[in-house]
């Protein structure tokens, strides 16, 4: 990732630590606001799981540690991959730097923590709940969604190793 795009991780950090912080502040349960009515509250959730609470039951010792290693692999292999990849690519590039950015929101709080912190709760009215996020979850969401476009766009323009596909 070129270097410009390491402020977009900073700022996605930056805004994903400042909001559950004052989530932890505002939302001590059982405190629920109510931002759009039928539609999207406020709740506080300690998520020790991985995404969308995946694993939050499972109580092994090794947990922290195992998905704490995963997060750092990630970020490294986005690193090395993105510093492969051509400098014109942007949208590559500023994907890169929005995932990595949520991986190290949640991998922050993992380490000082020990859980994830999560407070944004969308649902449909009492017919559908989506489980609930933070900002670094939809970083993650949005990074990827647009490597997908950047894919679309760019099919089999490099290969894994910035070279030019054969």
């Amino acid at each position: 990732m070129r270097y410009k795009y390491y402020l977009v991780t900073l700022l996605i950090l930056v805004a994903d630590h400042v909001t559950k912080w004052m989530a932890n502040i505002e939302l001590r349960p059982p405190k629920s606001i109510e931002i759009i009515s039928g539609y999207l509250n406020f709740s506080l959730v300690y998520n020790t799981g991985v995404a969308f609470g995946f694993l939050d039951d499972a109580d092994y010792f090794w947990k922290p540690y195992a998905l704490g290693t995963l997060a750092v692999i990630a970020v490294i292999v986005i690193f090395v991959y993105s510093m492969r990849m051509p400098e014109d690519r942007r949208l590559l590039h500023f994907a890169l730097a929005i995932t990595m950015g949520g991986i190290l929101g949640n991998l922050v709080d993992r380490i000082f923590r020990g859980y994830v912190i999560d407070f944004i709760e969308f649902h449909i009215h009492e017919a559908f709940y989506w489980p609930t996020f933070n900002i670094a979850d939809s970083a993650i969401t949005v990074g990827i969604v647009l490597l997908l476009f950047d894919a679309i766009k760019n099919p089999a323009a490099d290969n894994a190793m910035g070279q030019p596909a054969a």
